[in-house]
C-alpha cells in the first residue's frame, strides 16, 4: 500500500494547481483540470467505470454496493484538487527523506529549515519517510495527500473484494479560496453523508470549524497640496491605520487559539485620496462571530462621524458557518471514525478546526461531512511536510469506516 499511496502522491503534487482568489468562473483557473482528468482516467483504470469530470471541474465516481450490501449508508470520500497560489508559481518539486532523524530538516533549493522547534510533532517521526519540498513551493500535501489515500483506498477495496456499502467519491476544484463545495452536484454524487480527507497529522477527526466571513473596508480621502491642506486634506491611508487600531490588539490570529476567534488584516494599500483594507473574520461561535462582524460597521461609523459621512464603507460577506451545528445532529458519523482510528492503535485526535473545510459547505448543504486527517502539517507554506507512514494510517481508517458500515448492516 505505501508503494501505492507514495507514486500517487508524488505524481499528484508535481501537477500544478493553484486556484485564484481573482479568478472568474468555476474552476478559478484551468490548470485544475490537468489533475481532474488524470484523476478520472485512473479511476477509469481501477475499475471505477462511471468516472467524470464536469463541466466545472468536479470529478465524480462511484463504486457500487456488493450485492447483499445495498441498505448499508452510501459513503462519500471528497478531497480538493486545487493549492493555495502563495509560494505556488511553479510546480512542486517533492523531496524524500527516508529514515528521517528527528532532527532539523534542510531544504535544499530555499535556503529554509524546518525546525523542530516549530513543529515539535517531528520527533515522533523520527524513523518515517518524510516529504518536503526543495523549500521553494508549497508541497501541495493540502490536499493532495486526501486525494492520493482516496484512490488508494478506492483500489484496495476494489482489488479485495471486501464487502461493502456504495461508496462515493469526488474531487472538487478551488476549495483554498471558499468555493470548493458549492457547485458539486450531491444528485449525482447520491451520498448519505460524507468525509473529506483534508486535516493534518493522522488520527485527527475534526466536525467544528469556524465561522467564516471576509470584509473589504474602503476609505475615501480627499487629497489637496500639502501646502495648503488644513482643514481640507482627509487622508485616506492615515484613516485606514486608524481603522485597523481600533480593532481589538489581541484578537489577531498570532494571539489566539484553540475555541478563540480573530480578525485578520490579509492585505492593505492605499494613499492619500483612497486607501484599502481586506480582512478575513473567524469565530466557533455564531454569537460572537456576529458580533465581530458588527464591529466592523461600528468602527466605520465612528470614522465616519469623526471624517464625514461615506469616508469609511464596508463590505462583508460570509465565507461559510460552523459545522457542528449540523453534525451534533449526527455525531453517530463522528463515533464511527473515532473507532475506525482506535483500530489502528491510535488516539484519535479531537480538535476544532482554526479554518473551515469543504465539509462546512456540505454539511449545511445536507451532506453531514465531518473531516479525517491526511498525515500532514506546515500547510500553505513552504514548511509543509508529511509521512508516508501517516499517509498509510490515514487510508487504512477510510477502509476501516467503509468495514464498521459493512459489518454493522
Amino acid at each position: 500500500m505505501k508503494e501505492q499511496i507514495l507514486d500517487r502522491f508524488l505524481r499528484y503534487v508535481k501537477t500544478y494547481t493553484p486556484s485564484d482568489e481573482n479568478g472568474t468562473g468555476t474552476p478559478s483557473t484551468r490548470y485544475q483540470f490537468d489533475l481532474a482528468d488524470m484523476l478520472a482516467g485512473e479511476m477509469t483504470q481501477i475499475g471505477v467505470s462511471d468516472a467524470y469530470v464536469d463541466r466545472n471541474c468536479y470529478v465524480y465516481g462511484n463504486i457500487p454496493a456488493t450485492e447483499g450490501y445495498e441498505n448499508v449508508p452510501a459513503i462519500a470520500f471528497i478531497a480538493h484538487l486545487d493549492t493555495v497560489s502563495d509560494f505556488c508559481d511553479k510546480p512542486a518539486v517533492p523531496v524524500i527523506h527516508e529514515n528521517y532523524d528527528g532532527e532539523d530538516i534542510y531544504l535544499p533549493a530555499g535556503d529554509r529549515t524546518i525546525r523542530t522547534s516549530d513543529f515539535p510533532h517531528l520527533k515522533e517521526m523520527k524513523g518515517r519517510t518524510l516529504i518536503t519540498t526543495d523549500g521553494t513551493t508549497v508541497l501541495g500535501a493540502d490536499d493532495k495527500a486526501g486525494i492520493a489515500e482516496i484512490m488508494t483506498m478506492a483500489d484496495e477495496i476494489i482489488k479485495s473484494g471486501m464487502p461493502h456499502g456504495k461508496i462515493c467519491l469526488a474531487f472538487t476544484p478551488d476549495e483554498e479560496i471558499g468555493s470548493g463545495a458549492h457547485l458539486l452536484d450531491l444528485e449525482r454524487l447520491g451520498a448519505d453523508f460524507g468525509f473529506t480527507a483534508d486535516g493534518d497529522i493522522e488520527g485527527g477527526i475534526e466536525y467544528e470549524t469556524f465561522n467564516a466571513a471576509a470584509a473589504r473596508v474602503t476609505v475615501t480621502g480627499v487629497n489637496v497640496h500639502p501646502g495648503s491642506a488644513k482643514d481640507i486634506m482627509v487622508n485616506a491611508g492615515l484613516i485606514a491605520c486608524e481603522f485597523a487600531g481600533m480593532l481589538p490588539e489581541k484578537e489577531q490570529p498570532r494571539n489566539t487559539s484553540g475555541y478563540e476567534g480573530f480578525f485578520h488584516l490579509t492585505g492593505m494599500s492605499g494613499e492619500v485620496a483612497k486607501a484599502e483594507l481586506t480582512y478575513i473574520i473567524r469565530d466557533h461561535d455564531r454569537g460572537k462571530f456576529e458580533e465581530r462582524k458588527a464591529k466592523l460597521f461600528e468602527v466605520a461609523e465612528a470614522l465616519n462621524r469623526k471624517y464625514g459621512a461615506g469616508t469609511v464603507k464596508v463590505d462583508e460577506k460570509d465565507s461559510y458557518y460552523n459545522m457542528s451545528e449540523i453534525l451534533k445532529d449526527r455525531m453517530d458519523i463522528v463515533e464511527t471514525a473515532l473507532q475506525a482510528v482506535k483500530m489502528e492503535g491510535m488516539e484519535p485526535r479531537v480538535n476544532p478546526v482554526r479554518g473551515g473545510t469543504d465539509g462546512s459547505a456540505l454539511s449545511f448543504r445536507g451532506l453531514p461531512c465531518p473531516n479525517l486527517a491526511t498525515g500532514g502539517e506546515g500547510y500553505h507554506g513552504p514548511y509543509e511536510h508529511i509521512s508516508l507512514e501517516g499517509m498509510e494510517l490515514s487510508t487504512k481508517v477510510m477502509i476501516n469506516i467503509i468495514k464498521l458500515y459493512a459489518d454493522g448492516r
